[in-house]
């Protein structure tokens, strides 16, 4: 069923700030970590971290497998304004 758009000002991106690349796309990178959870399966642990990402804001923070952020991002792990 479809709803009635509401108007919220976290949907906005700020276009000046914004370096495009030749497809229309822009780069994402973590800006900090801000949780820790490890998830229990039958015979192994999976630890995971909530990332904030560049351009966006602290509630659309997203769970990340811990061991794929410290192979794509190592720096994150070595900032100390990273954590939180």
């Amino acid at each position: 069923m479809l709803r009635e758009y509401k108007n919220d000002r976290n949907h906005k991106i700020d276009v000046e700030s914004l370096e495009l690349e030749d497809d229309l796309s822009y780069p994402e990178g973590p800006v900090k970590i801000t949780g820790w959870k490890e998830k229990q399966l039958r015979s192994k642990v999976i630890p995971s971290v909530k990332v904030v990402w560049q351009h966006h804001n602290v509630k659309e923070a997203t769970w990340e497998r811990e061991s794929e952020m410290r192979d794509k991002y190592p720096e994150l792990y070595f900032r100390k304004e990273c954590y939180q």
